[in-house]
């Protein structure tokens, strides 16, 4: 088992998700998360369980936070990143920064100090559109929003540092997560808490787009498994559970799970370059590491939906402040 692991953006979402997987999965494994606890960095995320691994406040694009980190470490799980297609249309430097330089700056470190195992995450989004198949590890890139060209760009740096310098890096390319402590700019949160206040669901365009998703404990059990492994080294897997399911599809299951009406979706403008289907093939993945999903679609959906909407302590906080201003502007209202 790797005995010390530095997991950047570990108060982020699937970071933190992460994080409590390794907690329980590996108590014997030492955390260090470092986290710059931008908007979507959330101390709240992992509260409860402060006790359990040590924090650092920093920037992942500054070396000199970085370093010393990487120096004390056996393996890096880098999820920092900034994550969402909308805030890169408007911000697209942001992304270049944190997702590239960011990227490129734990890798000198790795370099420089060795590591055993660098599991870099990605995003099914650098593939551009699934036309006429779930995207496959050797299909080409072709990301359609700065977000999804900044993780492509990092994707190859990655690479890079294993073709050139020996890094033992991997990287995992995953569908859509769902689950607790995702921060409500995103789909299911924002659908979910919106509903909860009896707001509307702001719909892009017609709301057939496709996305591919799947619980984020499936997603930390696929990084735990290529975290765990000593080969494959320089090799991509997609992580999917091959759950299909468009914008209409989404809001129809948490309206129903709350009780609520359909006449809460709202259709508005759609976003620039908003791809029509995300999917990805996860055969790779599943004949490498004997991995599987192990939550039940419709199950977890429901769960999730219940997290958020007993837990408004959470997310209530959030919905305030710089997320409110963002929303006016993105939906015009709130």
């Amino acid at each position: 088992m790797r005995e010390r692991v530095l997991v950047t953006g570990g108060m982020g979402f699937i970071g933190s998700n992460f994080v409590r997987y390794m907690l329980r999965n590996h108590p014997e494994t030492e955390i260090i998360v470092l986290d710059k606890l931008t908007y979507a960095g959330n101390p709240a995320n992992l509260a409860d369980l402060e006790d359990m691994f040590d924090f650092v406040r920093g920037d992942v694009a500054d070396s000199s936070v970085v370093d010393p980190l990487v120096e004390r470490c056996d393996s890096i799980v880098h999820f920092a990143a900034e994550t969402h297609v909308d805030r890169s249309i408007a911000h697209a430097g942001d992304f270049v920064k944190t997702d590239i330089y960011g990227t490129f700056t734990l890798l000198e470190a790795a370099r420089k100090y060795g590591v055993d195992r660098f599991v870099h995450i990605s995003t099914d989004e650098v593939y551009g559109e699934a036309v006429d198949h779930p995207s496959l590890e050797t299909d080409e890139l072709a990301p359609k929003s700065p977000y999804a060209a900044s993780k492509a760009g990092a994707d190859r740096l990655v690479f890079s540092y294993f073709a050139t310098y020996g890094i033992p890096a991997v990287i995992s390319r995953c569908a859509n997560n769902y689950g607790p402590y995702q921060y409500p700019e995103k789909l299911i949160p924002l659908f979910v808490t919106n509903a909860l206040e009896g707001k509307k669901l702001p719909v892009y365009g017609h709301g057939r787009n496709i996305r591919d998703w799947i619980h984020v404990e499936d997603h930390c059990s696929a990084i735990d498994a290529m975290l765990q492994s000593d080969g494959y080294n320089g090799e991509t897997f997609n992580v999917s559970a091959n759950e299909e399911k468009n914008v209409l599809e989404i809001a129809d299951i948490i309206l129903k799970t709350l009780g609520l009406s359909d006449e809460l979706i709202e259709h508005v403008a759609d976003r620039p370059g908003h791809v029509m289907r995300h999917a990805v093939d996860a055969t790779k993945l599943q004949n490498t590491y004997d991995w599987k999903p192990s939550h039940d679609f419709e199950n977890s959906m429901r769960r999730t939906i219940k997290w958020y909407a007993n837990n408004p302590e959470w997310w209530r906080p959030i919905r305030s402040g710089e997320f409110r201003r963002y929303y006016e502007k993105q939906y015009t209202r709130m």
